[in-house]
């Protein structure tokens, strides 16, 4: 497909990158020469210089032969007005709209058709969505979601006291006693979908399937303890922080922020007058004390600088905090710095982009195409949601019988309202949604590519 990115900053890098790897063409606007120059040294694109809102610089984009447009600038109102120009333009395009502003948010939903959006995202609320559904199970290191919520694919650690170091995955049903698959393992920088041989060792990274009402059982027979969070410090106070404390606080959890900008910190004062507002420098050794980061029960780091958000995390990991949230634009910080105290790692950047690839992979196949999509393992697995039609291969045959590619392993079916964790005498059925894992760089855009023959 041929796709116009309009902006060029942290989210229109990430999805130039991921679309190239998908063989998608693509054209990228940016009003700023030098950060095309830097976009033309990386990849092989076509650029234009200009305001993506304007019709010129829409029309040497070659707007009315593209088939999908991304705003991405950093002014939501460019992002509406670009979308809303090139649906003029081009009314059969597709268009995504990035949209920051909470106070936009009705408009968004009334207006959709008026504005010509066929999506917008807002990555600081996909990233508050995220970390709140995080510190419900503080024990996970991350949660991604499928079949509308009744299934989620979860990461642990393998520590050395686990009930799971040393155990091979054949035996995981006696420990756990509940219905679960482990689909894949990171040990050592390698990714593995392993078979029911491997045998788990401490320090072994495990991403787990299982059905959503099952996860607080799983945690108990593993010996987990699920400790209830009752007071969070989030450090930095910018939409992110806004978004996650208004979450917080409906939950009856408390909230401290602290924000080191005068004008931001007496905002939030306003806006959450629930929340306890610092006016400070999180990444002061003495704040942090002074407020009592060692007797809080989760540190979320939100600042704009990554490096400070690491070294915030890994302070507040070394003086007992259980549960820390580090967000990170930079995805290559979560491998880098998984074994130093940083806990879950959060990227915005990562939540838009990952949304924007699934509806541009389902654009191009409407039968058999991904419901959902999520990368795991620092992005070098998938977990795909498909909906089974009649154009998807192998229905009513047993999984043992199916000829998958090699890096695929399918690790959950819903049929109907019942959720399978399967083996291999299961099978999907027309109309059912199934959940697969990928390694490896093999471009998955409908359920058909999953299967060898």
């Amino acid at each position: 497909m041929k796709i116009i990115i309009a902006g060029d900053g942290k989210v229109g890098l990430a999805l130039t990158e991921q679309l190239l790897e998908e063989e998608h063409e693509l054209v990228v606007i940016d009003s700023n020469p030098r950060v095309l120059q830097s976009s033309l040294d990386q990849f092989d694109v076509m650029t234009v210089q200009g305001n993506g809102a304007a019709m010129e610089t829409l029309r040497q984009a070659a707007i009315d032969e593209a088939d999908l447009l991304i705003a991405a600038t950093s002014a939501d109102e460019i992002n509406l007005l670009c979308c809303l120009t090139a649906r003029r333009m081009n009314p059969s395009i597709h268009t995504i709209a990035r949209v920051r502003n909470p106070e936009y948010a009705e408009q968004l939903y009334a207006m959709r058709e008026a504005l010509g959006l066929s999506m917008h995202i807002n990555p600081e609320l996909s990233a508050a969505h995220e970390i709140f559904r995080l510190l419900q199970l503080p024990s996970f290191l991350r949660r991604d979601t499928f079949a509308k919520g009744r299934v989620e694919l979860v990461e642990l650690r393998v520590m050395a006291d686990s009930r799971l170091n040393g155990i091979a995955l054949s035996q995981l049903y006696q420990i756990a006693r509940v219905k679960v698959l482990v689909c894949v393992v990171v040990r050592g920088g390698a990714v593995v979908i392993p078979d029911g041989s491997y045998v788990l060792r401490e320090g072994d990274h495990i991403y787990v399937t299982a059905k959503t009402v099952n996860l607080a059982q799983l945690l108990k027979n593993l010996g987990i303890a699920s400790q209830k969070i009752r007071q969070v410090m989030l450090v930095g106070g910018g939409r992110i922080s806004f978004y996650l404390a208004a979450r917080l606080l409906d939950a009856g959890v408390g909230v401290k922020i602290i924000e080191k900008n005068y004008d931001r910190a007496a905002r939030l004062a306003e806006l959450l007058p629930r929340a306890s507002i610092v006016l400070g420098d999180g990444s002061s050794q003495s704040l942090l004390d002074s407020e009592g980061v060692g007797r809080t029960d989760a540190v979320v780091t939100l600042t704009d600088m990554d490096e400070e958000n690491i070294v915030i995390s890994m302070y507040s990991h070394a003086a007992g905090v259980k549960k820390v949230i580090t967000k990170v634009n930079r995805i290559e910080y979560g491998s880098m710095f998984s074994e130093m105290g940083v806990g879950s790692v959060v990227s915005p950047k990562e939540l838009c982009s990952t949304n924007i690839v699934r509806y541009v992979r389902a654009m191009q196949n409407q039968t058999g195409s991904v419901v959902a999509l999520h990368r795991i393992a620092d992005g070098r697995a998938e977990a795909l949601e498909f909906r089974v039609d009649a154009s998807v291969r192998w229905r009513s045959t047993p999984l043992r019988d199916i000829p998958l590619r090699r890096g695929i392993l399918i690790s959950c079916i819903t049929h109907k309202s019942q959720t399978i964790i399967p083996d291999g005498s299961s099978s999907f059925e027309d109309g059912d949604t199934v959940v697969a894992v990928t390694t490896g760089s093999q471009s998955i855009r409908m359920m058909n590519d999953i299967f060898e023959a």
